[in-house]
């Protein structure tokens, strides 16, 4: 028994009086209302309309329950047309979840365009390198990045693709020289990038003119985000593989070079993860198409930019360490001078010279030593 719409079918009949005018309000017969009626005082137990031939009465047991099912419909009524908001206008609280590199380089814009056009729907976002249970945390959508998305049942939405490269800082390679062939990878240390979701960080897999190959590197350092790998290769603690988009800003300024630029790492893919596609959530469906719009642009722009670098292409790295090498030595000279012009030991002020800072072009870079 359909407890609710008999609660309808007798409020209908108490408004109008008579079986046979809620049955013609209700688009049905009075043979149906007139069931309705005793299914629900069968169900209940009590009787609710006293019936003549003539006129109908509500029971004191009906008065009682009438209130009671005009509190319990509206408040059904209420629910549904909130429901139904829900698809028609972005409202609530959007839960998301980002990986940090991706939250950082493409993820805060779009939150804050997505806030201009939606300032009724509160944004809660949570960062973590791992790939969340959407459906035990009660996420609404999830921005990962992964080489192969694994088979989970959510609903995916490809926002676009990252290459990923082997970049070095210009003062590692002034150092211990720079890798000309795969197989000098061995030789030097190897900054890793663990994440499950991407690959194997002591495994990293190229393709060349010679075919695909994998190579087993070793290092002193392995970190769980894009960004602490950034930090570590700046700092000169060796050579790593990075996404476009953590990548670009240290290309821009010379801070990392591209090494092998003529081998390629598997792309990385980004993905918008949300549990289902049927009766989608406005605030949720408004989220991912600004995502596919903005995310996917800003995507496909950086890895223009990337590509047109000069700290991308080839022989950049020898560019990058000459200059280093240059500003180093241009460094080490004016202390000494400034040293023997105070009458300052040579020895005390060279060592000096060597931690001061200086500023030398590196294509339309500027390279910090």
């Amino acid at each position: 028994m359909d407890t609710l719409q008999n609660m309808r079918v007798f409020m209908r009949v108490v408004e109008t009086g008579s079986f046979t005018a809620a049955a013609q309000q209700m688009a049905t017969t009075t043979a149906h209302v007139s069931r309705s009626i005793s299914d629900l005082e069968t169900h209940l137990r009590t009787r609710l309309l006293n019936r003549t031939t003539r006129r109908l009465a509500m029971t004191e047991a009906g008065e009682r329950y009438l209130h009671r099912c005009e509190q319990i419909v509206a408040y059904v009524d209420e629910a549904e047309a909130e429901a139904r908001h829900a698809q028609a206008r972005p409202a609530g609280t959007l839960r998301l979840h980002a990986m940090s590199s991706l939250a950082q380089h493409y993820l805060m814009s779009a939150i804050a365009r997505y806030h201009e056009k939606y300032p009724e729907v509160f944004v809660d976002l949570t960062l973590s390198q791992r790939m969340p249970d959407l459906l035990e945390e009660g996420l609404d959508v999830s921005m990962i990045v992964s080489s192969q998305l694994p088979d989970s049942g959510l609903i995916s939405q490809k926002l676009g693709e990252s290459r990923t490269i082997v970049c070095a800082s210009p003062r590692y390679l002034a150092r211990r020289g720079t890798p000309s062939t795969l197989a000098d990878l061995a030789a030097h240390d190897c900054v890793q990038l663990q994440t499950a979701s991407v690959f194997a960080s002591d495994r990293w897999t190229f393709a060349g003119a010679d075919g695909e190959q994998t190579i087993t590197v070793r290092g002193p350092l392995r970190v769980n985000g894009a960004e602490s790998l950034r930090s570590a290769l700046e700092a000169g603690m060796g050579i790593g593989i990075l996404p476009a988009f953590s990548a670009l800003e240290s290309m821009r300024n010379c801070s990392l070079v591209r090494i092998l630029p003529e081998y390629t790492l598997p792309a990385l893919s980004v993905y918008a993860l949300y549990p289902s596609r049927q009766y989608l959530d406005a605030k949720i469906r408004a989220w991912v198409e600004l995502l596919r719009v903005q995310v996917t642009e800003a995507m496909a722009a950086d890895d223009t930019e990337l590509c047109a670098l000069p700290c991308a292409r080839a022989g950049a790295a020898a560019t990058a360490v000459a200059a280093f090498e240059a500003a180093q030595a241009q460094a080490a000279a004016a202390s000494a001078g400034a040293a023997h012009a105070h009458g300052v030991p040579e020895t005390i002020q060279g060592a000096k010279g060597q931690r001061a800072g200086s500023h030398v072009n590196v294509g339309s870079a500027t390279l910090d030593t």
